[in-house]
């Protein structure tokens, strides 16, 4: 989709807004020929530069991991995620850009500072119990539900959906991250991920603080013109959750005809987003890079 300049910039202004970003993707057109720890032919480049797809994900997972009190204790204690959502998700979308689109030294780097703030988080639960935030069962558990969140809502909203073999190859490669980051036994199939989520029913709650991270959710900060979409975003957001987590909490799924609707709407709205980010998003200026545009 060929657009004005003007409109491009326009366009690429309401993304910032929406995500909390405050990076430049210039940095990613350098070392030029440096394919970064997954390479231009991993499954996460092409499922990470899907932008509506990212965005419901992103905000599935964070639901995901507000069930876990002991992973939500270190995000309620040591961060300001209930007053600034936006930043935490822009930091959470920076993060997947380096890791994925990244030249290897600098993905490292990135994951290596993460490490040490993993390691510096820890306090103690309401019921007197510890928790520390680089414990590899509270890893993975992060680690799944990004992956289950991403993977889903790409095969919901992309035109090109991966096949059972690429959605594999997908969680696989992720898990090379995951194991970076200190995840442990990752699964490396679509069925065996979320096979692997149910595990962690039994340690699961939803209680007081869970129910405000989700409130915070559903009232994420938005400017009057990026309303309309991000409430779709939400929706999706919740319709891309396990039947098992609406149950949690409390909320009946909608039916196959209100995420259809929600569907081709979000499709439509994202086009001229995907259109902007397909020039001058990370994952073009990483091609560039690769000299593959």
């Amino acid at each position: 989709m060929s657009m004005p300049k003007p409109l491009r910039h326009l366009i690429g202004l309401r993304i910032r807004q929406m995500t909390g970003s405050t990076q430049s993707p210039e940095s990613f057109k350098q070392p030029v020929g440096d394919p970064g720890l997954l390479g231009p032919y991993s499954m996460p480049w092409k499922v990470h530069a899907h932008f509506i797809s990212m965005m419901v994900g992103g905000l599935s997972s964070l639901m995901l991991q507000a069930l876990h009190p002991r992973a939500l204790a270190a995000v309620w204690d040591h961060s300001n995620f209930r007053h600034d959502l936006k930043g935490r998700l822009g930091r959470t979308a920076y993060f997947v850009a380096i890791t994925t689109y990244g030249g290897r030294d600098q993905a490292l780097s990135t994951i290596e500072r993460v490490n040490r703030i993993h390691a510096s988080v820890h306090g103690q639960m309401p019921d007197g119990s510890t928790y520390l935030a680089n414990e590899p069962e509270l890893l993975r558990w992060v680690h799944l539900g990004e992956v289950c969140s991403f993977l889903k809502a790409y095969q919901s909203f992309s035109l090109n959906p991966l096949s059972p073999e690429n959605a594999d190859k997908y969680m696989a490669e992720m898990a090379l991250i995951g194991n970076h980051l200190g995840a442990e036994n990752l699964p490396l199939t679509q069925y065996e991920s979320h096979q692997a989520l149910l595990q962690f029913l039994p340690s699961l709650r939803y209680d007081e603080r869970t129910k405000e991270i989700i409130g915070v959710i559903e009232n994420y900060p938005a400017e009057l013109l990026d309303r309309p979409l991000l409430k779709l975003v939400i929706q999706a957001a919740f319709d891309g959750l396990p039947d098992w987590a609406l149950a949690m909490m409390g909320r009946t799924p909608n039916s196959p005809l209100q995420k259809l609707a929600v569907c081709h709407a979000l499709r439509l709205l994202g086009l001229p987003i995907q259109a902007v980010l397909d020039q001058d998003g990370v994952a073009a200026y990483a091609k560039q890079r690769m000299s593959m545009l």
